[in-house]
């Protein structure tokens, strides 16, 4: 366990002592919602308010101070929700204080609250069962504050009075993390406008608290991650959260040592404009989700497999995890043979890649007739099939159905150059016409390119824009409900941007394309250092790689794969190095074999992966595992105390020369004490039982031939077995 940790039992090794509780005290008028890892508490006289926000994984307060539940700014009148005032220092908050506090001016006030289990954030038809102890949807308790009026209400804005809002908190059964968001209900008669809103306003302990800050030098920020379903703009969780995650300086705290009080350590999580939705008499609005996840550690790796875990709660579509083979054409002939081979490899999907000349977009009816017909055939096979589309980075004609930027007045300058505008007239059709292709024709993968990032767009666009502050909201809106239909029809979704949390299963795992025109052994390195860096934050299923079968980018004969039976080598180490990390590729070409002898070697590794694929799909232990840097040998480890098979190793040997290396590995996440069975390579016979040193390791010989690899599983120790010398 980490230094500091103060519980019994590590949740990430036994999540199920740590379910979530709900109390409360009537004398004190105090609500309590706790899981044994985290726990925030409420006062609910003269208002509610968050009191405590604690870890009790490290012991440790994370709130210092009380603010308003939520911030509201309607028809352009701030108006807090819940909350006090009166507090006399806001570095830490006494507990002898409470009593003394007052209702915040012009708040509104707390009425009562509701209690239950959560329910589905969306709609998931879950076609694939790759995770089986995937829970959908996640288990935990739901609590309902509701608050209505106003003390000391602005002047003209007796409309207010009708406006019901509720704040919405779940706490995760063994998880350290909780999500929130607002929903506003309009009980009266006139419209009310939401400018703009703040769902979660938390006066963080900072970690870092200098007495001075210099430009280029960065605090570190609070043990805390935040993040939202209002996420878009790249591969990065990072990039995506820009919208709706801020960090500000608190202007109340004047014990702060920062001597300009600038010390960002007051989260809100808000959009960065807007959203400037019209609330109609008896209509609702619902904000978006903001999940937080306090951290045990400050160590990466473990801060890691805290998120993943968070994900696969979350999000558990993105344990989906199918294997495809992306096609370069749409030729019939070449189609049929492909889905047949995928079929005889054991593959699961074929994907009409970009260039292969699929368009959705074109709904001629002998067209769709025809992929329709594709998708019966390889039905009939056990295959799915897909196809790409391309939304941003296109010029739509005419220039009015393009993103307009605020700056220039024009088209253009935007986050891929040109963008179109989901508001439009054409984005609404594109809109549909994707919806109507899929429909039409059974497919179930889409592969969504250039989806929205974020882009602003100065036009007004009735009915559904009416300028530059709502229109990322807008668009935001019109592309996640495409997404949350299709997570309800089953069909697998992979966008090259962050939008997890609203359905999409996979993003790209990250690397530079023109990587793959690199020499063959240079593919390879790159491909286990991306996986390694790109797992540290993904489960290995959230995250696509790249297995150029046919030329990608140029390279020449010293790049390309094809002809198969001639690179076999090559091809064997790519699929492993994708499959032993439980990572899909864009296997993409025209064939996956060639000759008897190469469909018999991918038809054994895809057979091996889907074996083992319980384990393999579990998380990288990047604590356990070395990074590709094609000097030595590196190796992925993955751990998963909950399976039979408790860890799996596979190890490359990038070098021209046989190296045997004395591997001490750390067997810790497996959950194995005192002693452990290997099978080298899964054979019985060979199974070796080893003991565990007082630092949770294991040390055995492994030699590994030149530019080969090897592999072995661990489990529960039992006979028969042989000690190892």
């Amino acid at each position: 366990m980490p230094a500091g940790y103060q519980l019994d039992t590590d949740w990430l090794l036994d999540p199920s002592p740590f379910q979530a509780q709900w109390s409360e005290d009537e004398t004190q008028g105090i609500l309590r919602l706790h899981n044994g890892l985290i726990e925030r508490r409420w006062v609910i006289r003269p208002n509610a308010a968050t009191i405590a926000l604690d870890n009790h994984m490290t012991g440790e307060s994370v709130l210092r101070s009380i603010r308003p539940e939520a911030h509201l700014t309607l028809d352009g009148t701030s108006v807090p929700v819940g909350g006090l005032e009166g507090q006399p220092n806001h570095a830490f908050l006494r507990q002898s204080w409470l009593s003394q506090l007052k209702g915040l001016k012009g708040s509104l006030s707390y009425t009562h609250h509701k209690v239950s289990v959560p329910g589905e954030r969306l709609v998931w038809k879950r076609l694939r069962h790759h995770a089986p102890d995937a829970v959908w949807p996640p288990q935990g308790i739901q609590v309902d504050f509701h608050y209505r009026g106003m003390q000391a209400m602005p002047e003209g804005n007796h409309s207010f009075q009708d406006l019901e809002v509720i704040i919405h908190h779940i706490l995760y059964d063994g998880l350290p993390a909780m999500s929130k968001w607002v929903t506003l209900i309009n009980h009266g008669t006139q419209a009310v406008n939401l400018d703009h809103f703040e769902s979660e306003i938390l006066a963080v302990v900072p970690t870092e608290d200098p007495v001075e800050l210099r430009e280029g030098v960065k605090l570190e920020t609070p043990n805390l991650h935040v993040e939202t379903d209002y996420a878009f703009g790249g591969f990065s969780l990072r990039n995506s959260q820009r919208h709706s995650v801020h960090w500000e300086p608190d202007p109340l705290f004047d014990t702060q040592v920062n001597y300009l009080k600038k010390n960002p350590c007051l989260l809100k999580v808000g959009p960065s404009m807007g959203p400037d939705q019209t609330i109609e008499p008896g209509a609702q609005f619902e904000s978006f989700r903001a999940f937080m996840l306090l951290h045990d550690s400050r160590d990466a790796h473990r801060q890691g497999l805290a998120l993943r875990r968070m994900y696969r709660t979350i999000a558990p579509w993105v344990t989906e995890n199918p294997l495809i083979l992306h096609l370069t054409t749409t030729k019939e002939s070449t189609v049929r043979e492909a889905i047949a081979q995928a079929a005889s490899c054991g593959f699961e999907m074929v994907n009409f890649s970009f260039g292969s000349g699929l368009n959705m977009e074109d709904r001629e009816p002998a067209k769709i007739a025809y992929f329709k017909a594709l998708q019966a055939e390889a039905a009939g096979l056990g295959i799915e099939l897909g196809g790409y589309s391309l939304l941003s980075s296109r010029r739509i004609s005419p220039d009015s159905d393009n993103c307009i930027h605020p700056d220039t007045g024009k088209p253009g300058g935007q986050i891929h150059g040109f963008a179109p505008a989901l508001a439009s007239q054409w984005g609404q059709h594109y809109l549909q016409s994707i919806q109507h292709f899929f429909t039409q024709t059974g497919f179930t993968k889409f592969v969504h390119d250039g989806s929205y990032p974020g882009d602003w767009d100065a036009a007004s666009r009735p009915p559904l824009q009416k300028g530059l502050k709502d229109s990322q909201w807008v668009q935001w809106k019109q592309i996640t409900t495409l997404y949350e239909w299709m997570r309800s029809q089953g069909i697998y979704l992979r966008v090259p941007d962050y939008y997890y949390l609203k359905g999409a299963n996979q993003a790209g795992m990250g690397y530079r394309e023109v990587n793959w025109s690199l020499p063959r052994l240079e593919q390879q390195i790159h491909t286990r250092q991306n996986i390694f860096d790109g797992t540290l934050q993904k489960t290995p299923s959230m995250g696509w790689m790249f297995v150029p079968l046919t030329e990608y980018h140029g390279g020449g004969d010293v790049a390309t794969i094809e002809p198969l039976n001639e690179h076999w080598d090559h091809y064997q180490t790519m699929l492993l190095s994708n499959l032993g990390a439980g990572v899909q590729a864009v296997y993409r070409g025209h064939r996956l074999f060639d000759g008897e002898s190469v469909r018999l070697g991918v038809s054994q590794w895809v057979s091996w992966y889907k074996r083992y694929r319980d384990i393999l799909e579990s998380d990288l232990i990047h604590s356990a595992s070395r990074r590709a840097d094609g000097l030595r040998p590196d190796w992925y480890f993955h751990a998963n105390p909950g399976l039979p098979i408790r860890g799996m190793w596979v190890g490359f040997n990038p070098t021209p020369t046989q190296l045997t290396i004395d591997l001490k590995l750390n067997v810790y996440h497996t959950g194995l004490l005192d002693r452990l069975r290997l099978l080298p390579e899964g054979e019985l016979e060979e199974a070796l039982l080893l003991e565990i040193d007082p630092h949770h390791r294991i040390t055995l010989p492994v030699t590994i031939p030149a530019q080969g690899h090897r592999w072995f599983t661990l489990e529960a120790a039992r006979s028969p077995a042989n000690q190892l010398p």
